[in-house]
């Protein structure tokens, strides 16, 4: 009752929360076909291959997934992840090495498969599975792992590649994420194979990506060895939360430190000036990793950090529809859904902190 009161008592988040949920669904949602669209404007649809794209690509239904774990944990009964895992389904491409899910509809115009896009599926299912223990969850959540590790090899010292079939570069956001599945998969099961390989994984990226910030470049060309050095939330995000569950998994207080000094590194780098430098999505990313950080980290100066941007967005990013603007008009499925997340989350975070 007492959370229930405090939600009554503090529900300015969730109610952004609800109004982005119907916002998103009378305008993205396509129910003549049961599919997503990525873009509002049908002219700016994706063309690629001399073919256009009429509904979304697999990265928005993944934002989608996520956010909606996070609003089954504040509204149980919701019952919005398995919607979309049928709807993710017709993405579903069976194909050897093992399945996987690939970037569109396979009965369209089959696309190709991303590591990083398997690994944030694997990751919100097992993020319900520790909430519901659903097997279904675990078992989605094992067929990421599997088909994610076929991209993994030796070349320059080990790491997972960006995409399947292209061995130009190893990327943080193929790597930090398939060290998360790892980990969720060892407190689900206790198999040290899968801590072994989080572990494997940490290690490589942070010899191969982080920068001297303790913050994350974006990857590495395995040709020669060069390094691509955007640096976006999303990439802290993942390592930053890596480092929050083995100490969870290990209780070793050096990686809490570790934890620690990435979280002040990012809070000042992409939250020091009130606006998010990157997007939603990839700021969502980040907010899953400063929440878990709190259970064992109790100031709460970097979700305050990130409430000022998430603020000055709803301010002045918000249009007539509810939807979410930028330089180039309304913003598409990846952003709504990872603004939709961070929203879930503070309507969470606002019941159980003083965020002022």
């Amino acid at each position: 009752m007492l959370f229930a009161q405090s939600v009554k008592n503090n529900g300015v988040y969730k109610k952004e929360m609800q109004a982005l949920q119907a916002a998103i669904n009378k305008n993205f949602y396509d129910k003549a076909s049961g599919y997503y669209f990525v873009v509002v404007d049908s002219a700016k649809r994706e063309k690629k291959n001399g073919y256009t794209r009429q509904y979304t690509y697999l990265w928005s239904l993944c934002a989608m997934y996520q956010a909606a774990n996070e609003i089954e944990k504040l509204e149980p009964k919701a019952n919005l992840m398995d919607p979309l895992v049928k709807n993710m389904s017709y993405y579903l491409n069976t194909a050897p090495p093992a399945p996987g899910y690939t970037d569109y509809i396979m009965k369209l115009k089959p696309g190709e498969r991303y590591y990083d896009d398997n690994e944030w599926i694997g990751i919100a299912a097992l993020d319900a599975y520790a909430r519901t223990k659903k097997k279904s969850d675990l078992a989605l959540g094992k067929m990421m792992y599997d088909f994610v590790m076929t991209g993994y090899d030796q070349a320059l010292g080990g790491g997972v590649y960006w995409k399947e079939g292209d061995l130009s570069s190893k990327n943080t956001c193929s790597n930090g994420p398939a060290a998360l599945v790892a980990l969720q998969l060892y407190q689900a099961t206790k198999n040290k194979a899968y801590l072994d390989t989080a572990l494997k994984i940490v290690n490589w990226t942070n010899s191969k990506l982080q920068t001297p910030a303790k913050l994350y470049y974006d990857n590495i060309r395995v040709r020669n060895g060069s390094i691509g050095k955007a640096t976006f939330s999303y990439n802290t995000g993942t390592m930053l939360e890596s480092y929050v569950y083995l100490y969870e998994i290990t209780g070793d207080k050096k990686y809490l430190n570790e934890a620690n000094v990435i979280a002040d590194s990012s809070l000042e780098f992409f939250y020091g000036r009130d606006k998010f430098r990157d997007g939603y999505w990839f700021n969502a990313v980040l907010l899953r990793a400063y929440q878990h950080l709190l259970k064992y980290n109790k100031d709460t100066k970097y979700i305050i950090g990130f409430k000022k941007c998430l603020d000055n967005s709803l301010k002045n990013e918000k249009n007539e529809q509810g939807l979410f603007t930028g330089r180039d008009g309304v913003q598409n499925l990846v952003e709504h859904g990872g603004m939709l997340e961070i929203l879930a989350r503070y309507a969470w975070l606002e019941s159980h902190y003083n965020l002022n």
